[in-house]
């Protein structure tokens, strides 16, 4: 399986446009901590290429793509910084005449429907809470805490013949023993955090900060860690900063497992 991070930032992206602090002058200057909301690429065996959330910075990720149609998209849930760009969306398979499939939890579905109502004339709506083969890879879901904003969902992939794990888990903190149990000892685990160490107190949050993230590592025992959904409090060449294990991910990293 291939990855391509193609928005790695939190709900405001970065550079914010009202903000002139050292790291949005960067991404302004250099791009190299420019970041768009939260999505990223599958590219699994001879499959399709498959996204997972949809944000309002959609259409620009697909030009830098160079993509010009994408049949399916897995949502992790419906929050808009996730799900901003589905009606454009829409419009692009409408003008593609393809058929396209939305995967997501059912509650997750129907905050959706709720939401663009009309996306289901043509988004073919379907169900994750069962999982889903992706070539030999086997997705598994489940509800994570989204601490002040809710909940989220977060996504494994298990390659059975060859025993390679991946999760992508972009919001969470708080996370229960149960919550926890299928990010232990995984080859990859990407996770959110929007700020190196949060000044806020953690009941307030939505979201674990780098240092705890960090700790935590030393128990799921992921043999690589990447941080997604990163504000602008987090500059991306302060890698020194990391254990060996951890990094940060940027705009238009591609990975392979």
């Amino acid at each position: 399986m291939d990855i391509v991070f193609h928005g790695t930032s939190d709900a405001l992206g970065v550079p914010r446009i009202y903000c002139q602090c050292d790291v949005c002058e960067e991404a302004r200057l250099s791009g190299v901590n420019r970041r768009y909301r939260p999505s990223i690429q599958l590219c699994i065996e001879d499959e399709e290429s498959i996204w997972i959330d949809c944000g309002p910075d959609w259409h620009i990720q697909m030009e830098q793509a160079q993509q010009r149609v994408v049949s399916r998209m897995l949502i992790t849930h419906a929050h808009y910084d996730h799900i901003g760009g589905l009606p454009q969306w829409y419009d692009q398979c409408r003008y593609a005449k393809v058929k396209p499939k939305l995967y997501a939890a059912t509650e997750v579905l129907q905050e959706i429907e709720a939401r663009f109502p009309w996306l289901s004339g043509l988004i073919e709506f379907n169900s994750l809470d069962e999982g889903l083969m992706l070539g030999s890879w086997q997705l598994r879901i489940w509800r994570v805490n989204h601490g002040r904003n809710g909940y989220s969902y977060a996504f494994r992939f298990d390659h059975r013949p060859f025993g390679k794990s991946i999760v992508y888990c972009p919001d969470c903190i708080a996370l229960s023993e149960d919550q926890q149990q299928l990010l232990y000892n995984v080859d990859m685990l990407i996770i959110g955090a929007s700020f190196y160490k949060e000044p806020h107190p953690f009941e307030t949050r939505s979201l674990y900060d780098v240092t705890e993230i960090v700790e935590r590592s030393m128990v799921w025992k992921p043999r690589e860690l990447w941080i997604t959904h990163m504000s602008h409090d987090i500059d991306v060449r302060h890698v020194e900063l990391l254990p060996q294990h951890v990094h940060y991910a940027k705009t238009g990293l591609k990975l392979s497992l």
